[in-house]
């Protein structure tokens, strides 16, 4: 009772109420992101991070609707106006007054000093359950250290080939480990005509509002508001710079792939050659680009940039001029969907190695003459709808997840 007292006397806190339960009433639970069933729910603060327009709002609408009751539940997103006024301690500490268990935040990067009021609202409120998401996902690192040894952060990237081939085309295609790709290609489920349905995605399958009008359109607004707001904000860029990101952007598109030659770059742009290896990491921790590195010894992601692709084949095939190159997009979807699972670093022989294995990407023609000499060398084909071998198509890789 103390619940619904709460809520009706309380005409700014009924709204928010409102404005949850109608998100709740439109959400549909009969397709669920990779990381759905990942997650530890149970942990008191959990974080899902990851560029925008992924799914994370759904993917959290989701798990109120099947697993909590909504009469204690709240769900807010952080640019609600109600938080011109209040602030999400106040929120949360009124909640769980009047009975609130489970509390989600949405877009947490756009509230100020948010770090700082979760540290807050877990020490204070052991029995609240807080979830938030973030697409801001270098704000989000910076804000987390604050928060080690409380939150969980779970990283989240879009759709596979697997959740396109369902999501879009309900098509159902188990998931299929690397080990089991490159030791047994030949029993690796067979689509019928893949390869059509493979070149969609590759063009507009990576976001799920692609089923949505206007794919175009709101793909160069996710672009926009990370090169232009996310980064310089973030790194307290001025606005020339941010269009600077941009500019560098578009040559990554357009390269074959991307070599990194930093004297050269600093040239075409008219910036210092220093700030481009600063640039480069912004764009890729943004989820904009990926960067390929040489495989060292040491700490994870310290070897020196080999190669610099875009994030995924929608943004190459959303910047690049006329017909992007192939090559690139092979490379690009490869790293992509393999990088979930594994570490992916330049190979001094192929394209990529993944533990002991090296991969050499190519079209149907593509010889095995480069991983002969390899003991564990696989060449990965596009334009084929079988693996037999060492030989595998490259639309297997997205199958992993």
């Amino acid at each position: 009772m103390r619940f619904f007292y709460f809520c009706r006397n309380n005409y700014a806190m009924e709204t928010l109420f409102e404005y949850s339960n109608r998100l709740l009433n439109g959400v549909n639970t009969t397709f669920t992101r990779y990381l759905y069933d990942q997650i530890n729910w149970k942990n008191r603060l959990i974080g899902i991070i990851g560029t925008r327009g992924i799914g994370k709002t759904t993917l959290v609408l989701q798990h109120i609707k099947n697993h909590l009751d909504p009469r204690y539940t709240l769900y807010v997103t952080a640019d609600d106006f109600y938080f011109a006024k209040n602030r999400l301690y106040e929120l949360a500490s009124h909640f769980v007054k009047f009975g609130g268990t489970h509390f989600i935040i949405d877009e947490i990067h756009k509230y100020p000093d948010w770090s700082n009021e979760l540290k807050l609202i877990y020490d204070y409120h052991p029995q609240l359950q807080v979830i938030f998401t973030g697409s801001s996902v270098l704000d989000i690192k910076k804000g987390s250290a604050d928060l080690s040894r409380r939150a969980v952060l779970y990283p989240m990237q879009g759709l596979s080939f697997r959740e396109y081939l369902l999501l879009f085309h309900k098509i159902e295609v188990p998931k299929f480990t690397l080990e089991e790709i490159v030791t047994y290609p030949s029993r690796v489920i067979s689509l019928s005509h893949p390869l059509l349905l493979f070149s969609d995605y590759l063009k507009k399958g990576y976001y799920p509002f692609a089923l949505e009008p206007d794919f175009d359109i709101k793909l160069f607004q996710v672009i926009n508001q990370t090169l232009e707001s996310d980064i310089p904000v973030y790194a307290d860029m001025n606005v020339s710079t941010g269009r600077k990101l941009k500019q560098l952007m578009a040559i990554v598109a357009e390269s074959v792939p991307f070599k990194p030659n930093m004297s050269k770059i600093a040239e075409m742009l008219a910036i210092s050659r220093n700030n481009i290896a600063d640039y480069l990491l912004y764009m890729e921790e943004a989820g904009m680009v990926s960067q390929l590195r040489d495989e060292t010894n040491g700490i994870r992601g310290l070897g020196k940039v080999n190669k610099v692709y875009l994030d995924n084949t929608n943004l190459v095939y959303g910047l690049a001029n006329e017909n992007p190159n192939k090559g690139n997009i092979r490379e690009t979807f490869f790293m992509n969907q393999v990088r979930v699972h594994h570490q992916v670093v330049a190979s001094k022989n192929v394209d990529f190695k993944i533990g002991t294995m090296d991969f050499e990407i190519g079209g149907k023609n593509k010889s095995l003459k480069q991983i002969k000499t390899l003991g564990n060398g696989y060449v990965v084909k596009d334009d084929i709808e079988s693996g037999y071998l060492n030989t595998i198509p490259l639309w297997y890789f997205g199958l992993m997840y």
